[in-house]
């Protein structure tokens, strides 16, 4: 027994005097950390990093024209994020923009808003311009293959006056906000007005003159807007073919042409259900000269949900005139489903009867298929 205590007091004396030994460089190692230490600012701390990519297949049967190809319609990456009352935005696009094998990519937003009162924020930089219901549109929640007609040709994404792809947007500031409250506290009408350069992404303007471009809209009840949006404004240096009687044709370029603009806009959204219909009137050269200087179009679209959060059935009517007569216009009429695997993962399926009266007669008509798988991160 004594020889048993005597060996349990040794391993404690030996545990104790190890223990003494490493509590300096403990404590060393602690303090060396404390001071390695560097405090992230809270703008940092708000950076968010998202994206999303749709992928697509399409096919056609337009005569002379067959195509049945598989595409990279769209990716994005995004950073947001928040510096005291500002928020900010940085987003990169990848997208086969003129057509598969040609690849573009290029920064399409860029801008800081001061958001400290909702009913007076300001926006400036590159970002959406402010004009129709539909160009603000997420391109997923959107929900169809594209854009309607009228929107791509009307609202800056491929403009009527050649404007590179856009997206609908353009450099330069806005503010816009939301007032009248109701007993609820739900705001009524909303506002949005905005100077911009006039000439597309990533472009300085080119002839020193700005468009300016408004929209209005009243929200009587909970999903409903009804708006109007006027845009005046000019682009610059607008490459364009014409056929001279003598000279027959030849590619000039104009200065300063006009863009006077206006849109009538109605949408309800709510509990999975969308309507929305837009009209929009144009008067101003379009790159074609021959095709005048007016030009409208409109769309009308119903999502309804067949089960909720999962399976929505969809059907679209489209018109655009290039040159404001029914023997330029392009109609169709679409319908299809758009199925959720997840809320970050679906898919959308497409029908479309397409009538175009500016091909040869007896070959307007045509029929085209597409097929979208579209995810978020």
């Amino acid at each position: 027994m004594r020889k048993l205590f005597w060996m349990m007091a040794l391993m404690a004396s030996m545990t104790m005097t190890a223990n003494a030994e490493t509590l300096p460089e403990v404590e060393e190692t602690q303090a060396t950390q404390e001071k390695a230490t560097v405090e992230v600012p809270a703008w940092v701390k708000n950076i968010k990093f998202s994206g999303y990519g749709m992928l697509q297949y399409q096919g056609q049967d337009k005569e002379g024209d067959h195509t049945n190809t598989f595409n990279l319609r769209l990716a994005r990456f995004i950073l947001d994020g928040k510096i005291g009352d500002f928020d900010w935005r940085a987003q990169i696009q990848g997208t086969n923009a003129k057509g598969p094998g040609e690849p573009t990519v290029q920064l399409v937003d860029l801008y800081a808003e001061w958001r400290k009162y909702p009913e007076f924020k300001i926006r400036a930089g590159q970002f959406k311009r402010a004009f129709t219901f539909e160009n603000p549109t997420h391109p997923i929640t959107q929900g169809w293959r594209g854009y309607a007609d009228v929107i791509n040709n009307l609202s800056g994404f491929g403009d009527r006056t050649g404007e590179k792809s856009s997206g609908g947007r353009d450099l330069g500031i806005q503010v816009a906000g939301d007032i009248l409250p109701n007993a609820s506290g739900r705001k009524l009408l909303h506002y949005q007005v905005g100077i911009y350069n006039g000439e597309g992404i990533n472009m300085k303007d080119k002839d020193n003159k700005k468009d300016i471009i408004g929209g209005m809209w009243v929200m009587p009840i909970k999903g409903l807007r009804i708006g109007a949006f006027g845009w005046t404004g000019t682009r610059g240096e607008m490459a364009t073919t014409y056929v001279d009687p003598i000279l027959g044709r030849q590619t000039i370029t104009l200065k300063s042409v006009r863009k006077n603009r206006y849109c009538l806009s109605a949408e309800y959204d709510k509990d999975e259900y969308t309507f929305r219909a837009e009209y929009i009137h144009n008067q101003g050269w379009g790159s074609n000269l021959e095709y005048g200087d007016k030009a409208d179009g409109w769309y009308a679209f119903g999502i309804v949900p067949l089960i909720k959060g999962k399976l929505h059935a969809k059907a679209r009517y489209q018109t655009y005139r290039v040159a404001k007569e029914w023997n330029s216009s392009v109609n169709q009429v679409e319908c299809g489903l758009n199925y959720f695997f997840t809320k970050n993962l679906e898919m959308h399926v497409e029908y479309s009867h397409v009538n175009d009266r500016k091909l040869a007669e007896g070959k307007h008509n045509y029929n085209l298929v597409d097929v979208e798988l579209d995810f978020r991160f």
